[in-house]
């Protein structure tokens, strides 16, 4: 394979040519600047940092390695130029440390690490790495020139890169939300927060920077996070020439090379490395709904009367800036809502939670509570001079925490005292945080702007991405303080790799078009394999107006994402926004139709209906996969290829994907679409969701599409709960007596429930019910046995069981040793607390 030679840098820079020979050359030559070239050189010493996990190389260059091993699957490589330094990381969870021990030998042209899983070898001549698998030593990776740093003359440290090999059929999945295909090769992308409004299919800096990928080769699966808050860069393969480039702009080069061998391996190592969050609140589950604004209070309490006289379920409603008395977060419009205590109040009554909006811009405003306070705490962000930065968002003039900042975080997280405790707001919602800044291209701050990083001290360049990740930290850390004992729920728009531990994800505002409905589907799952199980979009789009049919086809997807809210920019304005928002505000202004589910008119009302009841009864089942994924760290969503990573059929079918352990979606994401090929990976038996229709796997099927739903199977071997009794919100769900248990026949199978109080944390101390169901079926004989353990109460007191794929009817049948019949449709009812079924 032909080598790409190093990459020139850009013009107008040149090389140094200033020495020849260590003598110093006159020029009269000048550029605007000069940049030098910098690597690690032949190795010269391979020193022990701490036990036998980490070790520190120097060469006859300036970059430094420090090899550290958190276990043994996963290895740290840091880069540096000088003395590596030993900062704060914001991505890692707590806890993680290099700790695994490993075998060092060293022969002619290599010193060599090997763990249990991997074998490392470093190229004496160059520093050059190889990874190989170390029970079948197969090349896992290799890079393909010597990792590099570029310095210049004006700007000091520019670059940090790890160029590296792709095999032929390799490809690269995850980077969180990027848009394009699922597959990343081919293209370069670069991680930069920024507001990114009504972005398309080539947009590359959206809000989120997640640097984390997947590599997989015939070889296995492999992921490399690059810990590196500064600007980066992945260039996959875009000249077509097998070359792999990762770089930084800044800092040291702290990537971890992540092991599988499987992909479901790499997802849960990743997660132990950046952390999980924590089980959400039931009503988190359930439908949302959301538009740029719902008020005065008559139009929010219109809005939910017409959810529960329509019978449409609905957990959520959200207010937007408009709630707020000019943009001053923390506070209220008192005209349009004179008493929120008691509005929230009636809301929940209702079975509505309420969510707000919180952005990090705060007005200059000498009267204004929330600014006298950060001012006096000195709590808000610096220009290098030492004055506050000072930009327009909402209001003409804003000042900004540096949540970098311990005491400003704690500062912060105390303002929701009022919202969150005494006037009882259920959850928030951080917008506005990559920093958002109007009116300049750049949409954010200056780049020497201070921060304070824990007392270390950086520019934004350096805290830039993290800056809305450290705002829902904050949040977070004062939601729990406030109110200990319920489970925060918080949504946000910009972050980093880690920042699941604090806040569900939405994919930012996106338009109602249908290619936008592909990139919902490829966003969320991208996402949550890249950590943030907890993600959904702005279902029907938030910019422009989705047909009856997109929104149905959306909602349908919605389904199985997370976070299920709908959102739109609507026209309920009475234009008070301020002359610096007119270019935003003048959109939203456009009349145009609302985006509550029952708006579109018939067949569309029923079908919407429809996607949110089957939301409800399947939030068992989605219930259960959350709380799996904290427990395993194994995604909630994952692409089809993830079920099967060495069938090239399941890569080039990437837009189905699994939910949990059994279940198989196939979304509807064209116009008009009448019919659609599906793909049933290999090795199992599937079951059609709505008709119990078996089928083979490793075929394509090509199925006709019904507007109502979209295809969903389920694998043989599985049992699905869910709850089929009406619900207009989770607390029904809570409330229901019955539990529904699909059973998907094959030789043998099992499932599982997990079920608690849907709030607080009594589940720390078994306050919850976990049901575990398996079952043999031999001979035309079916035997279910199901164990039960934690303290949690639930309020089922049946078990309807239906059984498919069986060709006769079970009889005769027992339960416990007593025995039963079949109802008339072939269903049985058994006791909730069974032991043992039989048939």
């Amino acid at each position: 394979m032909a080598r790409r030679k190093k990459l020139p840098p850009p013009p107008p820079y040149a090389p140094d040519s200033h020495t020849v020979n260590d003598e110093i050359v006159a020029t009269t030559t000048r550029y605007d600047d000069v940049y030098y070239l910098h690597e690690l050189g032949r190795v010269k010493t391979v020193k022990k940092a701490k036990g036998q996990s980490e070790h520190l190389i120097h060469g006859e260059g300036e970059v430094q390695l420090r090899i550290s091993w958190v276990s043994d699957h996963i290895v740290k490589l840091k880069f540096s130029l000088g003395e590596p330094t030993v900062l704060h990381s914001y991505g890692l969870a707590e806890g993680v440390a290099a700790s695994t021990k490993v075998d060092v030998s060293e022969d002619k042209r290599s010193w060599h690490w090997q763990s249990k899983a991997i074998k490392l070898s470093l190229a004496k001549k160059d520093g050059r790495i190889t990874i190989r698998d170390a029970v079948n030593n197969k090349r896992i990776f290799s890079q393909s020139d010597p990792f590099q740093v570029r310095t210049t003359l004006l700007k000091g440290l520019d670059q940090l890169r790890m160029p590296f090999d792709a095999q032929d059929q390799e490809s690269f999945y995850g980077l969180g939300d990027k848009t394009g295909d699922t597959d990343l090769r081919g293209r370069t992308y670069q991680n930069w927060c920024t507001d990114s409004f009504a972005y398309g299919n080539h947009s590359d800096e959206l809000y989120r920077a997640i640097p984390f990928f997947y590599g997989l080769r015939k070889e296995g699966a492999y992921g490399i996070f690059l810990d590196n808050t500064h600007r980066t860069h992945f260039d996959f393969d875009s000249q077509k020439d097998g070359q792999i480039n990762v770089w930084a702009d800044g800092g040291d080069f702290d990537a971890y090379f992540i092991y599988g061998p499987q992909l479901d391996q790499v997802a849960s190592r990743y997660i132990q490395l950046t952390g999980t969050p924590e089980l959400p609140p039931l009503w988190a589950l359930g439908y949302h709904q959301c538009r740029w604004s719902y008020y005065p209070e008559s139009r929010v309490r219109e809005l939910a009367q017409d959810f529960r006289e329509k019978n449409f379920p609905c957990d959520a409603i959200y207010l937007d800036i408009d709630y707020m008395d000019g943009y001053r977060c923390f506070t209220w419009n008192e005209a349009y809502f004179p008493d929120p205590k008691r509005l929230v109040s009636d809301l929940r009554k209702s079975k509505f939670e309420t969510v707000v909006m919180i952005d990090p811009g705060l007005r200059v405003d000498e009267d204004y509570e929330v600014y006298k306070s950060g001012i006096k705490q000195d709590v808000f962000c610096r220009r290098k001079d030492g004055r506050h930065m000072v930009g327009p968002v909402w209001p003409p003039a804003c000042v900004w925490p540096d949540y970098t900042k311990p005491n400003a975080r704690a500062w912060w997280g105390q303002l929701y005292k009022k919202l969150y405790k005494q006037q009882g707001i259920s959850g928030f919602w951080n917008d506005m945080n990559e920093p958002a800044v109007f009116k300049v291209n750049s949409m954010t701050f200056p780049g020497d702007v201070r921060h304070d990083f824990e007392g270390h001290g950086a520019d934004h360049n350096a805290m830039h991405n993290v800056y809305g990740m450290q705002m829902t930290r904050a949040t977070y850390e004062g939601l729990k303080q406030l109110k200990p004992k319920k489970r925060p729920f918080l949504l946000c728009r910009a972050t980093y790799s880690g920042g699941q531990r604090y806040a569900a994800l939405w994919t930012g505002d996106n338009i109602a078009s249908w290619e936008h409905l592909v990139l919902a589907n490829r966003q969320c799952l991208r996402l949550s394999i890249s950590g943030f199980s907890f993600v959904g979009t702005d279902i029907g789009g938030f910019v422009d107006d989705p047909t009856g049919e997109l929104m149905v086809r959306w909602l349908q997807l919605g389904v199985f994402h997370p976070l299920m809210r709908v959102h739109s920019m609507g026209n309920n304005t009475d234009g008070a926004a301020e002359a610096e928002a007119d270019a935003v505000k003048q959109a939203e202004m456009m009349h145009r139709q609302n985006q509550e589910p029952w708006v579109y008119g018939e067949p569309y009302t029923s079908q919407t209906r429809a996607a949110i009841e089957l939301r409800y009864r399947l939030l068992p089942y989605l219930y259960t996969a959350f709380r799996n994924h904290l427990l395993t760290g194994i995604p909630v969503l994952r692409n089809l290829f993830f079920a099967d990573q060495k069938d090239p059929l399941c890569r080039k079918f990437d837009d189905q994907f699994l939910v949990g352990d059994h279940m198989l979606v196939c979304p509807v994401l064209k116009q008009g679409q009448k019919s659609m090929q599906v793909y049933l990976p290999k090795g199992k038996v599937w079951y059609d969701y709505w008709t119990g229709k078996k089928y083979a796997g490793g075929h394509k099927y090509r199925l006709k599409l019904s507007p109502n739903s979209i295809p969903i199977f389920m694998c043989g071997g599985s049992v699905l709960p869910q709850v089929d009794t009406p619900c207009q919100a989770t607390v029904d769900t809570l409330a229901a007596k019955q539990l529904s248990l699909r059973l998907y026949l094959g030789e043998a199978g099992s499932g599982q429930l997990y079920w608690d109080k849907g709030e607080g944390y009594g589940y720390e101390q078994e306050e919850y019910l976990v049901a575990d169901y398996s079952f043999t079926y031999e001979k035309s004989r079916l035997t279910i046995q199901q164990t039960q353990k934690g303290k949690y109460q639930a309020s089922f007191k049946t078990i309807l069981l239906t059984i498919q794929g069986a060709e006769d009817q079970f009889e005769p049948a027992t339960v416990d040793g007593k025995s039963i019949e079949a109802q008339e449709d072939g269903t049985y009812v058994l006791p909730f607390g069974f032991k043992e079924f039989r048939c």
